[in-house]
């Protein structure tokens, strides 16, 4: 098992980060983010496309790739653990994609194994990157059996 959260932007020493990290810390197994980065002043169609190519060049080998979109499917924890154990499955690392500013271009929702929504609000993406690995974290619990999670 191995996962990656391939995110556009630069997180710093921010807060948020740490707490990122401290979730993917708790894994059992390999976990990370990767940070892609457009700095150039480009309209919204050319930067995702930028932000885009830069997305899919860091996705791992092989990678079943989750792209998170408004649009995708919003899971409950326990479905999420179940949809995680079947991913695991293929034998392939997991690679979960969180666009930019503009959302993501027409090659990285191409690319897409599936996706998901985690919620219909707009967030900030470096909360995201918190939420995210925190519901990797939960859905592992559950798998495990620990108590994490409460229904």
């Amino acid at each position: 098992m191995d996962v990656s959260i391939v995110a556009v932007g630069k997180a710093g020493r921010r807060p948020e980060a740490a707490l990122a990290q401290g979730y993917l810390d708790r894994l059992s197994f390999p976990a990370r983010i990767i940070e892609v980065e457009e700095r150039r002043p480009l309209s919204g169609g050319e930067r995702k496309k930028r932000e885009g190519e830069k997305v899919l060049a860091a996705l791992p080998a092989n990678a079943f790739v989750i792209v998170l979109d408004e649009h995708g499917k919003q899971p409950t924890s326990m479905a999420l653990s179940q949809k995680l154990q079947d991913w695991f499955g293929f034998g392939r690392p997991l690679a979960f994609v969180i666009g930019g500013a503009d959302g993501h271009g027409a090659a990285v929702l191409a690319r897409a194994d599936a996706t998901l929504s985690l919620s219909n609000l707009t967030w900030p993406h470096m909360l995201v990157r918190v939420m995210l690995a925190e519901q990797i974290y939960r859905a592992m619990s559950i798998f495990v059996g620990h108590p994490y999670h409460r229904e």
